[in-house]
């Protein structure tokens, strides 16, 4: 009896017998490591490398909606009148956010005597809405950075963009878009401003820009024009002109008049 129960163990363990050959074999699922990020983030990861520009976040002073990628970076360094030069930071911190920080530099270059530091300022800019065929992309931010510093005044003669609201829409043609907006400077003041800039990007070689800012009375308004050549695909190199057509004097003796600007942006991704 014994020797017929071990025969019979091993011939049900056979595998001739426990399982028919063409019986399909049982499939192994093994769980694939999770990355570490979502399938969103890594998209934003791949674009930022994939040859395409760097998107344009401003006009010459007027914001855009658009923000850096997800885990994006870039450095903006303009070089304006009186050897001033204002340097910007800005991060991709999630998703359709942007944070930054910024710092303006009085007589750098040229002639001037004396270099002052101005206490740097913080920049955040949130794109809510992502636009359609009908509707703008839309975006809420806040700029502190103020122009060329007033200091008898202890202020800054072009006050600071503070908190705005943006939108984005490309109209007629390829390229072509509008991003009117408009911006609380001071909420003691409760002044409201307005901007509306256009921008004609050319076969992503160069572009065409043109602003008029700062509209709350004729007077006080600033028109702004200029070129955006695409160096490579990171980086960008603006020459403009600002306050066009202006006339005066600030209480510091600074001329409202027209001046020239140059400005390197470099944009990548970590």
């Amino acid at each position: 009896m014994k020797n017929l129960l071990a025969l019979a163990v091993l011939l049900l363990a056979a595998p001739g017998f426990a399982q028919p050959e063409n019986a399909a074999s049982p499939e192994v699922k093994i769980k694939p490591k999770r990355s570490g990020f979502s399938r969103e983030a890594r998209a934003e990861r791949r674009s930022a490398r994939d040859g395409s520009l760097a998107p344009d976040t401003e006009v010459i002073d007027a914001p855009t909606t658009a923000v850096l990628d997800n885990y994006g970076y870039s450095s903006r360094s303009r070089f304006y009148s009186r050897g001033g030069a204002l340097q910007y930071l800005a991060f991709g911190v999630y998703p359709d956010v942007n944070l930054g920080a910024s710092g303006a530099i009085d007589g750098l270059g040229g002639d001037e005597k004396h270099v002052r530091l101005r206490a740097p300022t913080a920049q955040v800019k949130w794109r809510f809405f992502e636009g359609d065929a009908e509707l703008p992309s839309l975006a809420v931010g806040f700029d502190g950075q103020g122009y060329r510093y007033n200091a008898g005044d202890r202020r800054f003669n072009h006050r600071q963009r503070g908190f705005y609201v943006v939108a984005t829409k490309e109209i007629a043609v390829p390229g072509f878009q509008f991003h009117p907006s408009f911006n609380v400077s001071d909420f003691d003041r409760n002044a409201v401003y307005g901007s509306l800039p256009l921008s004609l990007n050319i076969r992503d070689k160069v572009a065409l820009l043109v602003e008029w800012d700062n509209i709350a009375n004729w007077s006080d308004s600033r028109f702004n024009a200029g070129m955006r050549f695409y160096v490579t695909s990171g980086f960008h190199v603006d020459f403009a002109a600002r306050a066009l057509g202006a006339g005066g004097f600030y209480n510091d003796g600074a001329a409202k008049g027209s001046e020239r600007i140059v400005q390197l942006r470099y944009a990548a991704s970590f």
